[in-house]
């Protein structure tokens, strides 16, 4: 089953072809302005493939209603928003089309085929410039009642600030910036990292932060949903150390909580660049079979 994957980002538009074991003729473009400029472009990709093409898969920033076929919330690409793309997108490439939000994209992706495959219960963690992440019970994701399951970012953490505005390596490089008084986009997350390893005592003290932040979501993830194991995704997911870290204050956390029955599994994503349209293309299989067997009960 070839099918056309797409991933929408606030900056640029990844692309490639799933042909059941790996993604094939990847590529991106430069995230366009406007809803009649992104078709356009998606429809150029589309004709440039010379294949045949059983459906398109996207993964889109946004809170997803598949039943309203519409992304509400909000994201950086604001005109895909409240309106039936589905219907818009189905004309278009006159092909069936899935849409899921992205983290919840990335999350299938290391469940089905990653890091957690063969996991049943499992919480699925991107750290970004903010957090998100998906819920996985019995296998399946959890979208919750209102279609918010597995924002973890929205969870406040300490004086009044979210997972979001505290656990991220970007928020990080950015109270660095503001506390020496420079442009916030003087010093990155990296940059913060190896100015602490020279011994830098402002970034220290905000790695340090960094840390802390990060343990102590994960900690409440982990002690309010219970899963086998919590996968770490987002570009600092890379970084050398992390999970050592992680782990020593988890471990802090759980002898003075006189928490003695269990370790949490804490591990990061198998996939990276290729995460969101591997985990597009896995929703729309689903979504696919389970139409098949419904006709077939039928």
């Amino acid at each position: 089953m070839a099918i056309l994957a797409f991933d929408f980002g606030g900056s640029a538009v990844k692309y490639g072809i799933w042909n059941g074991q790996e993604i094939t003729d990847k590529g991106n473009f430069t995230t366009p302005k406007t809803w009649d400029e992104m078709k356009a472009s998606l429809f150029a990709i589309y004709n440039e493939i010379n294949q045949t093409i059983e459906g398109v898969a996207i993964s889109a920033p946004g809170v997803v209603d598949v039943e309203k076929q519409m992304i509400n919330g909000i994201s950086a690409i604001p005109y895909i928003h409240r309106f039936n793309i589905y219907n818009e997108l189905e004309a278009l490439f006159k092909l069936p089309v899935s849409i899921e939000n992205d983290a919840n994209c990335a999350g299938m992706a290391e469940i089905y085929e990653g890091a957690a495959k063969g996991k049943q219960e499992v919480a699925f963690v991107v750290i970004g410039t903010g957090i998100g992440g998906a819920i996985f019970h019995k296998g399946e994701i959890v979208k919750g009642a209102h279609l918010y399951g597995g924002e973890f970012g929205l969870m406040y953490l300490s004086g009044g600030e979210t997972f979001s505005k505290l656990g991220t390596a970007v928020q990080m490089a950015w109270r660095y910036c503001e506390r020496k008084g420079v442009e916030k986009e003087t010093y990155t997350g990296e940059d913060v990292f190896a100015l602490a390893e020279s011994g830098d005592k402002l970034a220290i003290e905000e790695v340090n932060n960094f840390y802390e932040y990060v343990t102590q979501g994960l900690f409440s993830i982990q002690f309010s949903l219970d899963p086998e194991m919590i996968v770490l995704g987002g570009g600092v997911s890379a970084k050398k150390g992390l999970l050592e870290e992680i782990n020593r204050r988890m471990k802090e956390k759980l002898a003075h909580f006189e928490l003695n029955d269990f370790i949490p599994q804490i591990v990061t994503c198998q996939y990276k660049n290729d995460a969101n349209l591997i985990g597009a293309a896995a929703n729309f299989i689903a979504i696919q079979k389970n139409r098949e067997e419904t006709m077939g009960t039928d």
